[in-house]
């Protein structure tokens, strides 16, 4: 038994008289080596002639759930004490019951005052009523609140901290008072303040720096967005100041820079933002303008304001300054990047054109130029990174329901943008040697999936669309047939070939030679987009295609248009009348599919039927259409 000192102890000064009762707690181990606390209590019943004890009675009693209890008691006001952290401890009526010394140490306040008292005593008046009847709302549905506040301490002074406000309930589950937990967090947010001034300005001159420029441009941006006005975005370098620079020395410079930015800063209206980006270059930001035009004095200010001599001290300066200058919002969407990019090719503009003075960014030469350039150098990135892929969507005859074949569509797998459709690239590559590069490389994938296909049992034609560029090359036929011995176990009437109306009559003779070219190797052409161009009976005379394809958009409006209609019945006819099969693309519902039939056109495609598909995917869609069909 441990704590067997202490027993011994007080049972002696027990039977010496010593005490009036014997009550001892003590620890005691039990069989299974865990300790428990007991309470003995005993008394003598029996004593000799000498009045030594005989006989002792008494019992032994359990406590240890007690013991745990006035543990528990005795750390949590261990705690309340010594903690930190300020602790308040509240009523369910609001009213504080009690609070601990770094409550005081904290606050100001001591506990004989703010006992009693409705918290609100410590509000700064920074958080109006929303806010703490948002905290209640959490404390009464979550049972818990977290988060920064602004308290006063007693002297006035306003102070940050982070609080914790918890329920405490009963056994019953009632609450019966709120704990709240908080310490003083104002030199933190003065730290963060002070690095958030360091991280957005700049230390020099004091202005926004590129950072802080980055976050005023987007909100520029959207504010011009909402309110339909114009946003002037001005990039400035200073004429000359290198020079000063190399000779003075830098401590010279940075007085010189310190003066200008003062005075170009002052130049400006109040909601505009001159920022600092490095060296001697700035970017002003001048939103809510009614037009470019109105931009004109503030440039002027900016440039007079860089070139008026610097008093620097003893050295007097003279500069000037080449501005950049360019409108937000253009005829194509730019962002914020593009718009400094922008800004700054005009200011080097403005140097090339003697220096001090303004040139501004024409948006519309430059972005056909960048953008195609840029776009045609991606495209052939993404050729040599294979990210363009073949989905394929199902023709079938709408009388039988039978799988006649599928036109193959090129995507464009983005690593950014995800999957983008033709529309997105293949006219930036229209008149450029790319676009047979990639009508090629479709011809060559398609035959591969064909012959996948029949390996698996799908034996079906792939049609492919054949762009204006790719046509007209020489030896269009001729690689076309290098293609076709590639894949040797593919029949060339496996492949069918369409070329938009349009295209075709550019240069209806070389074309119609091309097409008598292709059927003696065995591939059929179809005249897609068919009612968009001239659709004269002399060109599908000249033009020995098999196939019209109707243009979707005569289609798609055909229940509701009597002229798509009259339109649509017109095609069907002169189809018929020089024995060309036809086809409707665009095929959206049943009912689309139920007057085509009428009208007597049984070939069609469209989302009505299925969407363009991975190759992977036709197998299940096939299984799924012939059980409907």
């Amino acid at each position: 038994m441990d704590d067997r000192a202490n027993v011994a102890a007080v049972l002696e000064e027990y039977l010496a008289g010593k005490t009036p009762v014997y009550a001892v707690e003590f620890r005691m181990r039990c069989k299974d080596g865990r300790y428990k606390y007991i309470l003995a209590r005993g008394m003598v019943v029996s004593r000799d002639g000498a009045g030594n004890a005989l006989r002792m009675i008494g019992t032994h009693t359990d406590i240890s759930e007690r013991k745990q209890l006035e543990q528990k008691l005795q750390l949590a006001a261990s705690v309340f004490t010594h903690a930190r952290e300020g602790i308040m401890i509240i009523g369910t009526d609001g009213v504080i019951i009690d609070v601990n010394e770094a409550f005081s140490l904290i606050t100001g306040y001591s506990r004989e005052e703010a006992i009693g008292r409705f918290p609100r005593f410590l509000h700064s008046g920074r958080h109006d009523p929303s806010f703490y009847a948002d905290m209640w709302q959490q404390l009464v549905e979550k049972g818990h609140w977290y988060g920064e506040i602004w308290n006063r301490r007693k002297t006035g002074e306003i102070y940050a901290q982070m609080e914790s406000i918890s329920s405490i309930r009963d056994a019953a589950g009632n609450i019966s008072q709120y704990v709240s937990l908080f310490s003083d967090i104002t030199t933190l947010k003065e730290h963060e303040k002070q690095l958030e001034h360091i991280a957005h300005f700049d230390a020099l001159t004091g202005l926004p720096n590129r950072i802080l420029l980055a976050d005023r441009l987007r909100q520029a941006i959207v504010q011009a967005q909402r309110n339909g006005d114009i946003l002037a975005i001005v990039y400035l370098d200073l004429d000359g100041f290198k020079a000063i620079n190399d000779s003075y020395g830098h401590e010279a410079g940075d007085r010189l820079l310190t003066a200008i930015s003062a005075r170009m800063k002052q130049a400006l209206r109040e909601g505009d933002t001159l920022a600092r980006i490095g060296g001697d270059e700035f970017v002003a930001v001048l939103p809510e303008l009614a037009d470019a035009d109105s931009s004109i004095p503030l440039l002027e200010r900016l440039l007079t304001a860089a070139s008026d001599p610097a008093d620097c001290g003893d050295l007097m300066f003279n500069v000037s300054a080449s501005l950049g200058v360019t409108f937000y919002p253009q005829t194509e969407e730019v962002d914020a990047d593009q718009l400094l990019r922008q800004a700054d090719q005009a200011m080097y503009q403005a140097k090339l054109a003697g220096k001090n003075c303004v040139c501004r960014f024409d948006a519309d030469q430059d972005s056909y130029i960048r953008t195609r350039h840029e776009s045609l150098n991606r495209i052939g990135q993404a050729m040599l990174g294979r990210e363009f892929v073949l989905y394929y969507q199902p023709k079938v005859n709408l009388r039988s329901g039978a799988l006649v074949g599928a036109e193959a569509l090129i995507r464009w797998h983005h690593p950014e943008k995800g999957l983008l459709p033709p529309s997105e690239f293949l006219a930036v590559v229209e008149d450029h040697p790319l676009a047979v590069e990639i009508g090629e490389w479709v011809i060559d994938s398609v035959l591969t999936q064909i012959q996948i296909w029949h390996e698996a049992g799908l034996r079906i034609p792939v049609s492919v669309n054949i762009g204006a560029r790719q046509l007209q090359q020489k030896d269009f036929v001729e690689r076309l047939r290098q293609l076709l011995v590639a894949h040797p176990e593919v029949a060339a009437d496996c492949l069918e070939l369409e070329v938009l109306e349009t295209s075709a009559i550019e240069d209806i003779g070389h074309v119609s030679n091309v097409i008598y070219a292709c059927k003696e190797l065995g591939i059929a052409f179809a005249l897609d987009d068919f009612g968009t161009g001239y659709s004269s009976l002399t060109y599908l005379k000249r033009l020995p295609v098999a196939m019209l394809k109707i243009d979707r958009s005569f289609v798609c409006d055909m229940l509701d248009d009597p002229d798509d209609l009259s339109i649509l019945n017109g095609v069907i006819s002169l189809a018929a009348a020089f024995g060309k099969q036809v086809i409707a693309e665009g095929v959206e519902t049943e009912k689309h599919g139920e007057l085509l039939l009428q009208l007597g056109c049984e070939l069609a495609q469209g989302y009505g039927i299925a969407k363009p598909m991975p190759a992977a995917a036709m197998f299940d869609w096939y299984q799924q259409w012939r059980a409907k069909a």
